[in-house]
This record gives C-alpha cells, sequence and structure tokens, in this order.
C-alpha cells in the first residue's frame, strides 16, 4: 500500500475508515493461486466477510467453494448469494438452524454440516427428523495435531477423530444413519498454517533458534499428517466415495497442496495480508486492507489520540494480537493504555505534525475480524476511490 496516496484519496471521509487496495487485493489472489499448485482454494469466509469480495475470487479460475463460520451465514451464502458448495469449518449446535437447512431444499443440496461424533448425528436428528426432512450433507473432521512422544499434542484443539480407524468407525456410523449423506473431510493443521517461521529478532532474543524449531516441528507435522490423513482418506473411500477432502491454510498452501489426499485447500487471511503473516518464509502477503482512525486528542507534545482501535485479533492476549500503527512511520502505543476502546493514545515523532481531524493507519492482526467493526470498506485503486462495498455488517448480517 501507498499509505500516503490511501490517506488522500480518503481524506474527506469521516473516520473510521476500512481500506481495501485493489492492486494489493489482485497480488495476493495471484500468489496464493501460485502457491497451490493447481489444487482448488476454498475461500475461507470468517476472513474476509464481504459477501461482494468472496464474490469475486470465487469467480476466478482456481478457487472454487466456501469454507463458513456460521451455520446461518453458511444457508444465507447458499440461498441468497448462489454459492454452491459452504462447507462448515466448525460443528454447530443451533437446533433451529439446523431444521431450517434440512427444511430448504437449495441449502440442504449445498451446505455440508461438520461433525467429529455420533453426538452431532443424535443432534440432527432431534433437531430434524430424518423422516421429515431432506438430506443432511455432512463431512468429518479429522483432527491434523501432531501428538509428538516428549512435546504432547502440537496444533488447536479441534476434532476427537485422531487415528484412521476413529475416522473409519465414524463413517459407518454416519453410513448406518438414514438421512444422512457423509460427502467430505476435513482437517486444519493449525501448528503449519498458523504459525510463522520467522520471526525477527536476534540471537540474543531467540528468535533464530525458535525458527529453526517451528520448521524442523512443521516439516515433521506434513509427513506424518500425510501419512495419517492419507490412510483415513484411503479408508472411508472403501466404505463410500467422498466428493471433497479439505485441508490446509494461507500460511501451509504449498505443504497442503503436496499431500495427494486433499482436493481442496481453505485459506482466508492470505487475500486481506494482516501483519501476522509478515512472519512467514514461505510468502509474504502484500497488506491488502487498512483502517485509518481520526486524531481527537493532543495530550501532550510527542502524543496523539485517535478515537478508538481497540479491534484486537483473537488468540491468546499479547502484543501481536493488536492492530499495528504503520502510517505516518514511528508511532508506538502507550504500553499503560495500548489499543483502547474508545480511544488510543500513540507516542512517536510525527504525533508533532498530526492535527485533530488527521489520520492514522492501522494494520489488522488477521482478516475478517476487521469487517466486523465496519459496515462497508472503501476500495482504492492506483490512488483513487473506485467503489465501496458492504460487509457483513453492513448487510445486517451478525453471525455468531
Amino acid at each position: 500500500m501507498s499509505w500516503a496516496s490511501i490517506d488522500r484519496a480518503t481524506a474527506d471521509l469521516d473516520g473510521p475508515v476500512v481500506v481495501l487496495d485493489r492492486n494489493a487485493l489482485e497480488a495476493n489472489i495471484a500468489d496464493m493461486r501460485r502457491r497451490a499448485a493447481g489444487v482448488p482454494i476454498r475461500v475461507a469466509s470468517k476472513s474476509i466477510r464481504v459477501r461482494s469480495v468472496i464474490d469475486d475470487i470465487l469467480g476466478r479460475d482456481g478457487f472454487a467453494g466456501v469454507l463458513a463460520y456460521d451455520i446461518d451465514e453458511a444457508i444465507w451464502l447458499a440461498t441468497e448469494s448462489g454459492v454452491t458448495d459452504v462447507l462448515m469449518g466448525y460443528p454447530t449446535a443451533r437446533r433451529a438452524s439446523i431444521a431450517a437447512l434440512a427444511a430448504d431444499d437449495v441449502a440442504a443440496a449445498r451446505v455440508t454440516l461438520l461433525i467429529d461424533s455420533v453426538d452431532h448425528l443424535d443432534l440432527i436428528d432431534a433437531a430434524a427428523p430424518a423422516g421429515r426432512r431432506n438430506p443432511v450433507r455432512v463431512a468429518i473432521d479429522l483432527d491434523a495435531s501432531l501428538r509428538a512422544p516428549v512435546l504432547g499434542h502440537i496444533g488447536v484443539l479441534r476434532s476427537p477423530v485422531h487415528t484412521a480407524s476413529e475416522a473409519t468407525t465414524l463413517a459407518r456410523a454416519v453410513m448406518d444413519r438414514p438421512g444422512v449423506d457423509l460427502v467430505g473431510v476435513m482437517s486444519y493443521e493449525a501448528q503449519v498454517a498458523g504459525v510463522g517461521d520467522a520471526i525477527s529478532g536476534s540471537w540474543r532474543s531467540g528468535a533464530p533458534l525458535r525458527n529453526r524449531l517451528i520448521r524442523a516441528m512443521q516439516a515433521a507435522s506434513m509427513a506424518e499428517l500425510r501419512r495419517r490423513r492419507g490412510a483415513a482418506v484411503a479408508a472411508i473411500r472403501q466404505i463410500t466415495d467422498l466428493e471433497f477432502v479439505n485441508g490446509g491454510g494461507t500460511g501451509s498452501l504449498e505443504a497442503t497442496a503436496a499431500d495427494d489426499s486433499v482436493t481442496d485447500i481453505a485459506a482466508g487471511s492470505g487475500f486481506f495480508g494482516g501483519h501476522l503473516f509478515d512472519n512467514y518464509s514461505r510468502f509474504h502477503p502484500s497488506p491488502a486492507l487498512a483502517f485509518g482512525l481520526q486524531v481527537v486528542r493532543r495530550p501532550t507534545p510527542g502524543v496523539v489520540t485517535c478515537h478508538g482501535g481497540g479491534w484486537i485479533a483473537s488468540g491468546p492476549p499479547a502484543p501481536d494480537r493488536l492492530p499495528r500503527p504503520v502510517w505516518p512511520e514511528g508511532l508506538a502505543y502507550e504500553p499503560r493504555e495500548a489499543a483502547g476502546e474508545v480511544q488510543t493514545p500513540l507516542r512517536g515523532a510525527a504525533a508533532d505534525h498530526l492535527g485533530i481531524g488527521d489520520r492514522v493507519w492501522f494494520r489488522h492482526t488477521k482478516s475478517g475480524e476487521t469487517s466486523e467493526h465496519a459496515a462497508e470498506i472503501v476500495i482504492v485503486d492506483d490512488g483513487t476511490v473506485v467503489d465501496s462495498v458492504p460487509t457483513y455488517r453492513g448487510e445486517g448480517k451478525c453471525f455468531l
């Protein structure tokens, strides 16, 4: 992004303003497609939450289907946006929404629910009895974490289905259940896709050693997962045909594409390029999305205060979850306040050159959470505002 040109282009807009740089987005789309090496990318909607952007990406070669984060969102995308392949990235326990899905011919044919136990099947039957509903499409969530002899569980805590035997047992239970169709398998290797291996820092800080350990862990994890996922998928295919096997994330596109058992890879954060992904050796997304906050106070020399700013990313509370002030350069948080709900003080020499109403630009940590704070996103192309599009929030859709 050219921060100065974006600042000029949006100077007449009141803050906060969220900007999507079209050129940076195009560069990220092209790079993600290259990294996937011909394996279709399933768009992870939680990292975008802008329907027009999702539709635009799905219209391009190399991209197919959506990985949704909420059942009501999945129904909406399938029935109102015309997305024909929506996989739920997480199980749901919303009985009313399951019943609505099963009663809708279009949604039932296009949305796949994620399960990892017989309990999920029981819940589906309780919400919409098999004899009085459309068949419900389901996929098995296969745990992709690494279980190391000394270090233990490495990865996120998701599915209890870890082994090929456990996956096969659940697959047989699905096949024995009337009104449920097993159509896919999903697994998310978070310890590879979501962990950077190029953290900056000196030897004294321990960063180089940490990076080497992470790369070794990720290589071992992917080798183990390729064997185990391949065995699980092969065993399930002996029982029934599968339409898809989904895996991966933005940070693992190359590694997941090398797994012959995978038919599509989920990715989302790489499109907007949050600063969480600055610390990867395998790729460097362009910052495509940013938000600007207006200066509303100058409490003391060297300090300005912006209105709002507490757009904190999910995950373990730490400095890397905070938005990063990037322009004007040289501004930093006040340690005792950081990014606040209604005000954010910033220190630095640049503060003395900012007046009331001027704007400070921030990069988000992740991607989709930014869209939860704004009703619209302004699209800038070569320093000119060319469009504005609603986020989910701007369309009146608040999921989860």
